[in-house]
């Protein structure tokens, strides 16, 4: 690890300063600071890496109390070494300095030093070496869904599920 990065986990960090940070990774999130603002306030820690005081990475782990979640992992691409091959989205690539790999840890401590049970992650592509890397396993069985919330869901009755037919 590089002396020169300055790690700190925190409750929050400023919304705006996030923004920046995902923009500048050119990271599809949300440009509603409020929005920023609520996931700030409803995630248990972040893990900052700075070096000279610009935000480089961060880390974001959420959690229940029972299950945990490293929710981002997010290095800007200039550290992640040589085969950092997309140099976009802030995916971890190549940790070749060690900093995403101390960000992820932190994160993971702290929900198991909160009592987690269970931890997990979602990984991308190249994300997915990252993770094996630090520990995580691929969970056999598991398939990934998504709902669009701006797409209405079928209402339970039309779907047929309450029981109630007939």
């Amino acid at each position: 690890m590089p002396a020169d990065v300055a790690y700190e986990t925190v409750k929050a960090i400023d919304p705006e300063e996030l923004l920046t940070f995902y923009r500048k990774q050119h990271h599809e999130t949300t440009h509603d600071v409020a929005k920023l603002q609520r996931m700030v306030d409803n995630t248990f820690c972040f893990v900052t890496a700075r070096r000279e005081g610009e935000l480089i990475g961060i880390a974001r782990g959420v959690t229940d109390g029972v299950r945990g979640q490293l929710a981002d992992c997010k290095l800007d691409p200039q550290f992640q070494g040589p085969a950092c091959i997309t140099r976009k989205d802030g995916r971890i690539e190549h940790d070749s300095l060690g900093i995403a790999r101390e960000m992820a840890l932190r994160v993971i401590g702290a929900l198991r030093e909160y009592g987690c049970e269970r931890i997990t992650t979602l990984a991308y592509g190249t994300e997915v070496d990252f993770c094996e890397e630090i520990g995580f396993r691929k969970a056999c069985g598991l398939v990934v869904l998504h709902l669009d919330p701006g797409v209405s869901a079928p209402v339970a009755a039309e779907a047929g599920v309450l029981g109630n037919e007939g």
